[in-house]
């Protein structure tokens, strides 16, 4: 079924795949093995989301710790990992046909290398004009971050006077590093393994009144039926937005 036989309506959903380096450590492997792993689960809750109603799906990638305190040779395996996944996500005849976009969000180009930035800026350029579902990573991202940022550039703008403006939840969305980013109905966070929570501030413009689904699978064993079962606990709550 494609994207456009689907009968509900589509919704938002944001994905923290926690336990990668977890899971491989039980299976006494290298920690970015547990990364390739979960990156083969992105690509198969991507396609499996199409069928659920998913219009927006959005993946933590890395936050900007994952990146900086990490060892190095972490860090490099990481980073191939993300290319060697986008380019073939870009090769996708899944992305053209079912008009995927591609969006790509945080602070990946003070980040990463020249050669992975040239591989996401062709996946962002390429599918720019597609509009049938949303395909969102963050990368290098804190929630935290994205807020300051946010404040940082209104700040600046006000100390210039660069323009007139009438401050605004709209006008304050339009400068966070997720800004592009609807609001999320459904937050899956896995591997949580008895500690429930949210992480770093994840999207919290975002996620104000958004539902949360915990799994205590790690991510490389969180699957499509379970994708399917946060999914349809989700339809199955009452939402009172805060009422």
């Amino acid at each position: 079924m494609s994207f456009q036989e689907t009968k509900k309506p589509g919704i938002h959903v944001a994905i923290i795949p926690d336990g990668n380096r977890r899971w491989a450590k039980n299976q006494g492997m290298k920690p970015w093995e547990g990364h390739e792993e979960g990156a083969k689960r992105i690509e198969e809750l991507s396609r499996a989301a199409l069928k659920m109603g998913v219009e927006n799906l959005t993946f933590w990638g890395s936050s900007v710790d994952n990146l900086t305190k990490r060892p190095l040779e972490e860090k490099r395996a990481l980073l191939g990992i993300y290319e060697r996944y986008f380019k073939k996500l870009i090769a996708s005849r899944d992305i053209f046909e079912n008009k995927t976009r591609i969006r790509i969000l945080g602070r990946w180009e003070e980040q990463f290398p020249t050669s992975l930035k040239k591989i996401l800026k062709e996946g962002i350029e390429k599918t720019k004009h597609h509009s049938n579902n949303f395909l969102n990573f963050m990368l290098a991202y804190n929630g935290d971050d994205d807020v300051l940022s946010a404040v940082a550039k209104i700040v600046r703008k006000i100390s210039e006077k660069k323009e007139q403006f009438k401050l605004s939840a709209e006008f304050f969305q339009q400068h966070l590093l997720s800004g592009e980013l609807p609001v999320v109905d459904l937050v899956i966070r896995a591997g949580v393994q008895g500690d429930p929570h949210n992480s770093a501030g994840f999207l919290m413009w975002q996620t104000q009144n958004s539902q949360y689904f915990f799994s205590e699978k790690l991510f490389p064993d969180f699957n499509e039926a379970d994708l399917a079962k946060a999914i349809d606990d989700f339809r199955q709550r009452e939402r009172r937005g805060g009422r």
